[in-house]
């Protein structure tokens, strides 16, 4: 599994990294464990997934954490989180 995690600030990208998980953990499992390695990487908490975090990434692969999703203030606009390639 290949998940790329971008993060944006002005419509700019200013950070990205892939997150990548062969290990024969469920894809849920994986997909949680590359948004703390990605958020460890970023030194940045973890999004709290709501409704439409899950209803995107369902449906498309891939969803925007905003603002409103992190507790403390961030200091870029979202994080995209694309799943590119599944096992």
């Amino acid at each position: 599994m290949r998940i790329w995690v971008k993060l944006f600030k002005e419509n700019r990208l200013i950070r990205d990294t892939m997150i990548i998980d062969n290990g024969g953990d469920t894809r849920t499992h994986k997909v949680f464990s590359a948004v703390e390695k990605c958020c460890a990487e970023f030194d940045i908490q973890k999004p709290i997934w709501l409704e439409v975090n899950i209803r995107d990434f369902q449906k498309f692969s891939r969803c925007r954490f905003y603002q409103d999703s992190f507790i403390e203030q961030i200091d870029f606009d979202y994080m995209d989180f694309h799943l590119i390639e599944e096992d």
